[in-house]
């Protein structure tokens, strides 16, 4: 007799509709080496039928460079928000349960909208303001312990992880989140970029700024690329407070 053929077993979070009840579906889908969560999707998407043998709907989710570069695959797996392409299934245990990410509208299944995010980072105008289309020459230079400090910043690729496992960015909360405060350091840090470093200073002085962060340090946690981010808010929260004291004294 053959050897018996490895499976994977996936529980998905499903939801037809942005405003509709969620379920769930169980498949199982043959294994084979180096699978990661995408792949075992992309197996439910070519034979989509349940665990039970009902025929069922693709699921539907989001992915797009497959190597952890775009953040579009962010999902729920085993209750941690992580990167579906860079989530081996050998990794972590079976069977694998996939949910959508909590903190954003469901669009369908583990598809959502991170609107909210992206609104976010231009509250604090997360962007160096160029006001001309002219070749302006060779950027500002930076020095090499300036680069080394922002440069962990710009691997941020907006997948809503520190969002999600962030207490602070709720329904009920105006906290901006985690990424999007971490990047007024980003900006503020680039030569060009800290001609606006105070308006993004009153940004996070304002609704959902600063103060919102609880330092529980979640987003350490679960950012994909090790982002220092409560370092960073830590660092902004002495800016802000250092901004306030002048615009207090100037007054």
């Amino acid at each position: 007799m053959g050897e018996t053929q490895k499976t994977v077993h996936l529980i998905v979070q499903r939801q037809d509709l942005p405003d509709s009840k969620p379920y769930t579906e169980e498949f199982v889908v043959p294994w084979s080496l180096g699978m990661n969560v995408v792949s075992a999707l992309m197996a439910v998407q070519k034979n989509p039928v349940t665990k039970d043998g009902k025929v069922t709907k693709p699921v539907v989710w989001e992915c797009n460079c497959l190597e952890e570069v775009c953040g579009a695959c962010a999902m729920m797996i085993n209750g941690k928000p992580r990167q579906a392409c860079s989530c081996l299934v050998d990794s972590i245990p079976q069977p694998i349960r996939l949910a959508p990410l909590s903190k954003f509208p469901v669009v369908r299944d583990l598809m959502v909208d991170r609107q909210k995010m992206f609104d976010n980072l231009k509250k604090v105008q997360a962007w160096v303001a160029i006001d001309t289309t002219a070749n302006l020459g060779p950027g500002p230079r930076m020095s090499r312990a300036q680069q080394e400090e922002v440069y962990p910043l710009s691997r941020c690729m907006t997948c809503g992880c520190c969002m999600e496992a962030c207490p602070n960015f709720n329904e009920k909360s105006a906290f901006l989140g985690p990424a999007p405060v971490a990047q007024v350091h980003l900006m503020n840090q680039h030569p060009t970029g800290a001609m606006q470093k105070a308006s993004r200073l009153e940004a996070l002085m304002g609704p959902g700024g600063i103060a919102g962060c609880g330092n529980a340090q979640n987003c350490v946690e679960v950012c994909p690329k090790s982002i220092p981010l409560t370092t960073s808010l830590a660092k902004l929260n002495r800016q802000v407070n250092k901004f306030a004291l002048s615009k207090l004294f100037d007054n």
